[in-house]
């Protein structure tokens, strides 16, 4: 099983990005996927979750300028980020929780680099 995210890059205070991330490989099910990062020096942190049925939760820090969505037939998740400020930055990634053979795994994605600054 693998999760390949990207999206990441540099943008200026107040701009947007939209990050994505694909489950792929031998798995048979996905519940809940997310979105967490960690900045330097810092501890890492939810940013975001969606279950298999559409409900999300996001770290107060971000409502109402995150949204995450996923799409179940591609096995993808995706984070857009809006009004991003400085303090967004921080290497983001992705988790999934997925029952391949007889129990289920939580598996993270690489991570992609955000980079919030002008």
């Amino acid at each position: 099983v693998q999760l390949q995210a990207s999206g990441g890059g540099l943008v200026q205070p107040g701009g947007s990005l939209r990050l994505s991330c694909a489950a792929s490989g031998s798995f048979s099910s996905i519940s809940a996927m997310g979105w967490y990062r960690q900045a330097p020096g810092k501890q890492r942190e939810l940013v975001a979750t969606i279950t298999s049925g559409g409900s999300t939760n996001y770290v107060d820090s971000v409502k109402g300028r995150f949204t995450i969505s996923r799409d179940n037939a591609e096995n993808t998740v995706y984070l857009q980020m809006n009004s991003l400020k400085p303090e967004d930055t921080a290497v983001y990634y992705c988790n999934s929780h997925l029952f391949s053979g007889t129990r289920w795994y939580d598996y993270w994605g690489q991570g992609t680099q955000v980079t919030v600054s002008s």
